[in-house]
């Protein structure tokens, strides 16, 4: 049977919970000088707050800081300064319980090849001090669709079976908070659309996501939250809808009844178009300053046959790209 991850929390689970499922405050972590290089600050004084249930993006290019702020909350790296409470909890304080709050899916398959995944799962209930009766194993393998291959050795398993493995060991103590370090890299896109399916609908029953991922269309459609981490430091951070708006910056490709003439004449000349090819003229605007009206208006007053029109609208990756250039 397999189970309903859209089900949603229970109301005793949602009124003891706490408002935000992450609260990082500046967080930093200075790397020792090492091989003659000189110490490294990998993130300088970030601050997060990740709101319960939510889809959570965290993005930025190779080196950002990503893996090492994920690091930290999992207990793994030991930071230099600040303050991170995972569900409430300090991870100082409380490591045993904050850890017992998250789940992490790395990106790396680090599965042992001569296991079986109703043993994986048995294993890290049992290093999570679950008793025999608070086990779900096979309960979580047939959520991931591996209930089949539930005595199959790892090493037999196809690569996009040990991704969802990976996601199965993560949910084996039922975190409230659920890391995935770029999930799907490398994957086929059936496999993808499969564990963003299965994602969301941990999601909708009350899990609070954090991903991070470098296809940002995935960021942009499953993510109501978004962070972009640059050199250590917060470059943005708000809701994916408000972040979008930020860029105030619109593409429309305008086709013509006739060759594009050469100069382009006034009215488009003072809208810096450009010709692109023999019947299409691009002109970029910010919408705030510049009405799509005005831009018509030009083509008339110019004396071209507007055949068609395509707008292009700002996406994850312009505004990506423009803060860590910005910051370079």
């Amino acid at each position: 049977m397999t189970v309903d991850t859209t089900a949603p929390a229970s109301d005793t689970a949602l009124e003891t919970a706490p408002d935000n499922a992450i609260e990082i405050e500046r967080l930093t972590k200075v790397y020792r000088a090492s091989g003659g290089q000189p110490p490294r600050k990998a993130l300088d004084e970030v601050s997060l707050s990740i709101p319960r249930g939510s889809f959570f993006a965290l993005l930025g290019p190779n080196g950002a800081g990503k893996s090492t702020l994920i690091n930290v909350m999992a207990g793994l790296v030991l930071k230099s300064a600040g303050t991170v409470r995972l569900w409430g909890t300090d991870i100082d304080r409380n490591p045993r319980q904050s850890r017992a709050a998250i789940g992490i899916v790395p990106q790396e398959l680090n599965l042992d090849p001569f296991f079986t995944p109703r043993e994986l799962l048995e294993v890290q209930a049992g290093l999570y001090g679950l008793s025999r009766r608070e086990r779900r194993t096979m309960e979580i393998l047939d959520s991931v669709g591996l209930a089949d291959k539930a005595d199959a050795y790892a090493r037999t398993l196809s690569g996009g079976m040990r991704r969802r493995l990976l996601v199965a060991k993560a949910m084996v103590h039922s975190p409230p908070i659920l890391v995935l370090d770029e999930p799907t890299a490398g994957v086929d896109i059936e496999l993808r659309q499969h564990l963003w399916t299965m994602i969301k609908g941990l999601n909708a029953r009350g899990t609070t996501i954090l991903l991070t991922t470098h296809y940002l269309e995935e960021a942009e459609t499953l993510c109501d939250h978004t962070a972009i981490i640059n050199k250590g430091r917060l470059a943005a951070f708000d809701t994916t809808r408000n972040l979008l708006r930020r860029l105030d910056s619109k593409t429309i490709t305008v086709t013509v009844g006739e060759p594009v003439p050469a100069p382009l004449p006034p009215a488009l000349a003072a809208l810096d178009a450009c010709p692109k090819g023999t019947d299409q003229i691009v002109v970029r605007y910010k919408p705030s300053g510049t009405p799509v009206g005005a831009i018509l208006e030009a083509f008339r007053a110019a004396g071209l046959e507007i055949r068609d029109l395509v707008t292009e609208e700002t996406d994850l990756e312009d505004i990506f790209l423009q803060l860590t250039r910005d910051a370079a």
